[in-house]
């Protein structure tokens, strides 16, 4: 595997950050990840096909973008890889072609052979897809056993639009899958680090991603009463609170973050689905738990070798609470991989990846998520 990476600037134009000297025109894929702003210049994906000419080449909006171990906002990372035992197959869909996000997935997944299948990469626009309904589509038409990762694109705290692309300029609803085969190693680990706190309240009326009732009383009734002063910042302050939700009977929790507030109908709408019956409990954030979980992460995808490529998917909301400290999380990530693994990346409305140490993929919130890939 042979890597180069850059990042660009308004204010300075491209930077090259990591140069393997080799022959970038070889290059099978190519991501590229910065702010919704200049994803909009639809002559970006042309210049970027100039340059590599024979890749796959993804993109998508972001809440911030991760390259080695800086973060930086309206910015453009770009990872190009040239895999020398990998074959890389594609597929997207478009979800206004669809009656529902899981609809969405079987179609995507239906589009990747299954067989040899070491990876699917996932990137999904963040604010008009149900991501919850998408990794369940996709599940549900792969063998039980596949990783999926990945995350939906963000637009900084603005809650707006996102765009994602593949092979194409980049644009709104549109989720695009990569599928990874050959001699690979693929690992992921994803942690949150947030702190429970107040009562544990049951789901009594929900939809799909939309909370009305804790309790049989109005979700947003309870969740201002909780935010005082900060429920007039709603849905941008939600995230400094997001829920952790369960099914009764388990400890296994997963965090939902808020993503749109209906004041007519007293409801709260989150990036994933909040089944009735489950039980939901405030969190709040604690800095170091927030950058321990992120080392813990990177511990957890660690094998039989450091990875030669690290794609990290974090939430936006732990970007607004490190706020001064958002490097340190990708820091002590460094620490874990050592100074030879590649490392990009980008702040998300959603993170996709397995958890509870099954293979059974899910979408959280809040989390530091991590896909390592390493040739073998």
């Amino acid at each position: 595997m042979k890597i180069e990476q850059k990042n660009y600037l308004p204010s300075e134009g491209w930077k090259t950050v990591r140069n393997d000297r080799f022959d970038a025109t070889g290059c099978n894929l190519v991501m590229v990840f910065g702010s919704k702003s200049l994803l909009e210049d639809n002559s970006l994906y042309g210049r970027i096909r100039e340059s590599y000419p024979k890749a796959i080449i993804l993109m998508n909006s972001t809440s911030g973008e991760i390259l080695d171990t800086k973060v930086s906002d309206n910015s453009i990372s770009l990872t190009a890889i040239l895999f020398e035992k990998t074959i890389l197959k594609t597929g997207s869909v478009k979800i206004s072609d669809f009656v529902s996000s899981f609809d969405a997935g079987c179609a995507l997944a239906d589009q990747l052979d299954p067989v040899g299948l070491k990876n699917v990469l996932i990137i999904s626009d963040g604010q008009m897809v149900n991501g919850s309904e998408l990794v369940s589509g996709l599940q549900s038409r792969f063998p039980a056993k596949t990783l999926i990762t990945g995350g939906m694109a963000g637009d900084g705290a603005n809650f707006k639009s996102t765009r994602v692309g593949l092979n194409d300029s980049a644009a709104e609803g549109m989720i695009a899958a990569i599928g990874f085969y050959g001699s690979l190693q693929v690992t992921f680990g994803s942690i949150g680090g947030w702190d429970s706190f107040g009562p544990e309240r049951a789901i009594t009326k929900s939809k799909d991603n939309i909370l009305y009732e804790l309790d049989n009383k109005p979700a947003l009734d309870i969740y201002k009463k909780y935010l005082g002063d900060q429920a007039k910042d709603l849905p941008g302050s939600g995230l400094f609170y997001p829920l952790s939700i369960r099914l009764k009977g388990t400890d296994d929790a997963l965090v939902r973050t808020i993503i749109a507030v209906n004041e007519e109908e007293k409801s709260l709408t989150f990036a994933g689905n909040m089944p009735e019956g489950f039980y939901a409990r405030l969190m709040k954030a604690n800095a170091e738990r927030l950058i321990d979980g992120s080392s813990e992460a990177a511990a957890n995808s660690l094998q039989n070798t450091k990875p030669e490529l690290a794609l990290l998917i974090s939430c936006v909301g732990r970007k607004l609470i490190l706020d001064q400290r958002i490097e340190e999380e990708v820091e002590v990530i460094r620490e874990v991989y050592g100074d030879k693994t590649a490392i990009t990346g980008f702040y998300s409305y959603g993170e996709i990846a397995p958890s509870f140490n099954c293979f059974k993929s899910e979408l959280h919130n809040q989390t530091m998520t991590i896909t390592t890939f390493t040739e073998e």
